[in-house]
């Protein structure tokens, strides 16, 4: 398999030729198809994420297809389409886990992070935090949702039938987010009254910008820059 690997924090990645790994008890193998690069790649690279495994493979938007299955339970089979997101295992036993936010995790591995990930032609990951790719989707508009979708769909839930949305920091998940608001305001099957007002306010690193949506009628979404003292700069999107 070829894989672009970190060796040190702050240094280049360099692509090598290694063996294959195995799948372990409960894991799979997966033959990657597309991996979408995410912000917090950057932060392991260069190291504002602490002690990184080294050598590292980054990567954890990943979608590909299982080729080998390990011992165990597994409930994928050879061929099927599969997504690895960044959190790739947790303790299973602390109060978090047990009460079904395994996200906050208090001995939590990452994938990209403490476990190689999908710049590469190949990985292992862990069958349980795998999830099934649905047909519709592509393998290229598939793998940001691994985590920036996953992100942001986890946000608007919890946000629940609200009539405004404050989005901080444009990034892939507030895009996607927006999108998703979007179909919402135009979706028959949402309550009356839910999200049939968008509207985000989104800083930026640069604190002078934000970016402001807010739903014109029924049909319409409207995506403007907006500097901070109010004045729009730049239609950006509208629909």
């Amino acid at each position: 398999m070829k894989a672009m690997v970190l060796e040190a924090v702050g240094h280049p990645l360099r692509c090598i030729e290694q063996d294959s790994p195995r799948p372990g008890r409960s894991q799979v193998l997966v033959e990657i198809a597309a991996c979408a690069v995410c912000r917090t790649d950057l932060h392991v690279i260069d190291g504002d994420l602490p002690h990184p495994k080294l050598p590292l493979v980054p990567g954890h938007e990943i979608v590909g297809r299982v080729i080998s299955v390990g011992d165990g339970h597994v409930q994928f089979a050879v061929g099927d389409r599969v997504g690895i997101p960044w959190l790739g295992r947790t303790c299973g036993t602390c109060g978090y886990c047990r009460s079904g936010r395994e996200n906050l995790c208090d001995a939590p591995g990452f994938t990209g992070y403490q476990i190689d990930g999908g710049y590469a032609t190949h990985t292992v990951a862990d069958a349980s935090y795998c999830f099934r790719i649905p047909p519709a989707y592509d393998d290229l508009h598939a793998a940001p949702l691994l985590c920036a979708g996953l992100i942001g769909y986890r946000s608007l839930k919890a946000a629940g039938p609200a009539q405004r949305l404050a989005i901080f920091g444009f990034g892939a998940a507030a895009h996607i987010v927006a999108q998703i608001a979007r179909h919402y305001i135009r979706g028959p099957e949402i309550p009356e009254g839910m999200l049939n007002r968008v509207e985000a306010g989104i800083r930026a690193y640069d604190p002078c910008l934000s970016c402001s949506t807010h739903a014109a009628g029924a049909m319409s979404l409207q995506v403007s820059l907006v500097a901070a003292d109010g004045t729009v700069l730049d239609e950006v999107w509208r629909s």
